[in-house]
């Protein structure tokens, strides 16, 4: 009876063990999530399809995910069709093939390095993952990122990458770069760490290519005097290539210093490198490691060899002293350590068995190297660039400082608004917009009881004013400034400009305050034209200052002080000017339907008014769909809040406000015509037709995409999805189909549990305020139902097997015999026992 009972616990135990350690990892999941940003960054590497760069592979791309490091990565594996027959190492990265130009295919030239320039190029010119990038970050095999690595944070610019220093490329000082370029005065000595715009790397990546072919061909030239290549072998004939032929297209550097580091070095006081490129050996007292001793490492598919264990940080505590050599020592050994801890998971994911237990992979495994090895901000003097002298450091002139940015909107409970939601919130994360955004979810008590929506964006809930509490006139346009006035008041937000948009948008590109000149007391915005009552008596009646009153509303980049000043005062001008219903007509305020519905555009005028809040107005951020575009202009934002039309087809969100598309599986908006049928005659009109297209589509993609995320059925198994008569026609009784509404109720069982990979949290305190218990009642109840289940069970069985036992044993004797073979058959269970717990002890815990 004792047994089965510690055996019936035991399993009790392992159940409810493995539910906490799913909730464990979600929450590790979560917060994992929550640290990645969503913009636009894609990381690339070169390498060949070699064991040498395998280990390296296992390296780069462990650290790449162990930093957080954004945005997606991809190998570039160059390989002849002899070497691609043997290849063991396709799965080792997310990887794009590119043809190898080890061996020159015109001179014959043996020179691998070359592949670096080549792939870019094939990449640039092949791969549809080219086409939605904004920033690129360019890395070499042989290094392990310790933090993430974002341009913009960084300073880069279009026009200036950011770059580490190669102090060695004395080319650049020479007669090399007066062969080479054009411009030697614009040659940087600079590589290993690159960040730019895709802009710049398309312009730069077929020059980089063919001056790296015209350096290597300049035999003449490799001496170490001209290229400080102490082999003097023109193996560096790429790095000048790169310089080159950023000279030639004329980018500029800002070059940084600190940002990488070969382990060995020592780092300056107050940097912490992001990067380590461990191009050159390193040692720890008598312990070393030079990537050349491994040139034909088979170490990725020799299941359990690791690199040579370096010391443990306790060993270098003791024998180093000087706190500075010390940084570098745990630099040395942060290196290494991850290496090996990459080929751990690899071996791990070929197959391996379970290596035996070591000190060394406890360490492994330990809390000590966990927070060692954690992601690493970038400090502020990791940012300090160099000047065009790159032996002192730019001490008049303070790095150049992007601040945070965070993005708002506002909605409310409805089908309507929750399509606006998943079109937007698509296009946030497909736009490179820095920061993150948030929904400001206005809705009543009632209304969130039977809301389905809560997983479609980052969502801060306020209570609704669509019914307002004193007067109770119904104006939903007022839930804007009050959940703005509540976000600011509940949330602690460490962004210093907000950017407030409208649900009914597209963003097709970054707004940036520093881009459009937002300043403190100085906010942007875009222009409203018809807000006419700036103009005439309605400014006077409702502002101190009519002069100041802008034409201005859609979207607003203001800094997070003058917000705080101006929120409660948008609020308030808002419920002034809708109770000032004498005032509505069309000749005073623009209004065509004369009911004041634009209340809450003459709120925010006369609010930023009364603090002399002056606005930049760019024409260059908005365009409504419908609408032809200025020539040259890249507009930042479709407002779709007026029909548009393409010859028979047109949209109109208004016919939209009652049908449920998001939680209709499959459901979309009529396709636009194809863009191959427009005329193309008459210039204004496709440009004009072209992005009213791109608008549509654009939604439509999104609801493709959120379809696919709630794991809707095949669509072919579905019927068309019910229009808004046919809604009216059919009965009470009737329901849509049983597929359809079986899909609704998964829907509505994984609130808060379905996330977009590319949805993270706020970094910020976003959840200020916690979404309502019921929407994740149904997830929490079905949890314990299933604990209690494994439970009821678990006792039920210790029941009937303490009744059979107690019948077995009142049907027999208890005789001398019958007692020494129990003596006997219990000494030899506990001396099994006692094996499995040696066994145990010997068993590495994973």
């Amino acid at each position: 009876m004792g047994r089965i009972t510690i055996w019936v616990l035991l399993f009790l135990g392992l159940i409810i063990g493995n539910c906490w350690g799913q909730e464990q990892r979600s929450q590790q999941d979560q917060t994992q999530q929550k640290a990645e940003a969503p913009w636009r960054i894609h990381t690339l590497f070169s390498v060949e399809c070699q064991n040498y760069f395998d280990w390296q592979t296992v390296g780069l791309m462990h650290s790449y995910r162990k930093s957080r490091q954004p945005g997606p990565i991809t190998r570039l594996l160059s390989c002849t069709p002899d070497e691609k027959k043997n290849y063991r190492g396709m799965d080792l990265a997310p990887t794009f093939e590119v043809p190898s130009m080890s061996r020159h295919p015109r001179t014959g030239d043996w020179y691998p390095a070359i592949n670096k320039p080549a792939g870019i190029v094939h990449w640039l010119k092949h791969s549809k993952e080219a086409e939605n990038v904004d920033w690129v970050v360019i890395l070499d095999a042989d290094m392990i990122i310790r933090g993430p690595i974002i341009p913009w944070e960084l300073g880069a610019e279009k026009g200036r990458p950011v770059a580490a220093y190669y102090g060695y490329l004395v080319g650049c000082d020479n007669l090399l770069a007066k062969l080479h370029t054009k411009h030697p005065e614009l040659c940087d000595k600079v590589g290993g760490l690159l960040a730019m715009h895709i802009d710049d790397l398309r312009a730069l990546a077929p020059m980089w290519l063919s001056k790296t072919e015209e350096v290597r061909e300049d035999r003449a030239h490799w001496a170490t005097n001209y290229t400080g290549d102490i082999y003097a072998k023109g193996w560096i004939s790429e790095m000048y290539g790169y310089s080159f032929g950023a000279a030639e297209v004329g980018l500029r550097h800002k070059i940084n210093d600190n940002l990488m580091i070969y382990p060995g070095y020592i780092p300056r006081e107050g940097v912490e490198p992001i990067l380590l490129h461990y191009g050159l050996p390193f040692a720890v007292g008598n312990w070393s490691f030079s990537k050349l001793d491994h040139h034909e490492d088979n170490i990725v598919y020799d299941c359990g060899r690791l690199f040579p264990e370096p010391p443990y940080p306790r060993e270098v505590n003791l024998t180093e002293t000087d706190s500075h050599k010390k940084r570098a020592l745990f630099l040395n050994i942060e290196c290494i350590n991850t290496l090996n801890e990459g080929l751990l998971l690899q071996h791990a994911a070929n197959g391996c068995p379970k290596p035996k237990w070591s000190r060394y992979l406890s360490f492994l495994r330990s809390r000590t190297f966990y927070e060692l090895t954690k992601p690493k901000p970038v400090t502020h003097k990791s940012r300090q660039m160099m000047n065009a002298d790159p032996q002192t450091q730019i001490e008049d002139e303070p790095p150049k400082y992007y601040p945070k940015i965070h993005t708002i909107f506002s909605t409310e409970c409805s089908s309507y608004f929750d399509w606006q939601t998943v079109g937007l919130v698509h296009s946030f994360y497909q736009s490179g917009q820095p920061g993150n955004i948030t929904r400001l979810l206005s809705c009543t008590d009632e209304d969130l009881k039977q809301y389905k929506g809560h997983h479609l964006a980052p969502t801060h809930y306020v209570p609704s004013m669509s019914r307002h509490p004193l007067t109770g006139d119904w104006y939903p346009a007022i839930n804007k400034p009050a959940a703005v006035l509540h976000w600011l008041n509940h949330v602690k937000t460490d962004a210093e400009y907000i950017v407030i948009l409208d649900a009914d948008m597209i963003m097709r590109g970054p707004i940036t305050p520093w881009e459009f000149k937002a300043d403190r007391k100085r906010p942007v915005s875009t222009p409203y034209g018809y807000l006419i009552g700036c103009d005439n008596e309605l400014a006077k009646l409702h502002t101190r200052h009519p002069e100041a009153c802008d034409k201005v509303g859609g979207v607003i980049v203001m800094h997070i002080n003058d917000l705080r000043r101006f929120a409660l005062l948008w609020l308030h001008k808002t419920e002034e000017v809708r109770a000032d219903t004498s005032h509505w007509s069309k000749n005073i305020t623009g209004d065509v339907y004369e009911s004041g519905w634009i209340s809450e555009m003459y709120g925010y005028s006369f609010g930023a008014a009364e603090l002399n809040l002056r606005h930049t107005i760019s024409n260059e951020i908005l365009i409504y769909p419908g609408y032809v575009p200025v020539p040259g202009v890249k507009y930042r934002v479709f407002h779709y809040g007026l029909e548009f039309r393409i010859g028979n087809w047109s949209f109109d969100k208004a016919n939209w406000r009652h049908t449920d598309v998001v939680n209709t599986c499959w459901a979309k908006f009529p396709e636009p015509p194809d863009a191959s049928t427009l005329e193309k005659s008459d210039e204004d009109s496709l440009r004009r037709d072209l992005l009213s297209i791109e608008c549509v589509k654009t939604l439509n993609e999104a609801l493709r995409l959120h379809h696919q995320r709630s794991k809707c059925p095949d669509p072919s198994t579905l019927s068309p999805p019910e229009t808004q008569r046919q809604r009216q026609r059919r009965t009470d009784g009737t329901t849509v189909s049983r597929k359809i509404g079986k899909a609704e109720e998964r829907k509505a069982e994984e609130i808060h549990s379905i996330r977009d990979n590319t949805m993270p949290k706020n970094d910020t305190e976003e959840e200020a305020l916690s979404p309502p218990a019921v929407a994740n009642q149904t997830f929490k109840s079905v949890k314990f139902w299933i604990i209690a289940l494994w439970a009821i069970c678990a006792f039920g069985f210790v029941a009937v097997m303490s009744m059979m036992l107690s019948s077995h044993r009142g049907q027999k004797k208890r005789g001398k015999s019958y007692k020494g073979k129990r003596r006997s058959s219990y000494s030899g269970a506990w001396d099994k026992n006692g094996q499995d717990r040696h066994h145990l002890r010997n068993v590495e815990v994973s």
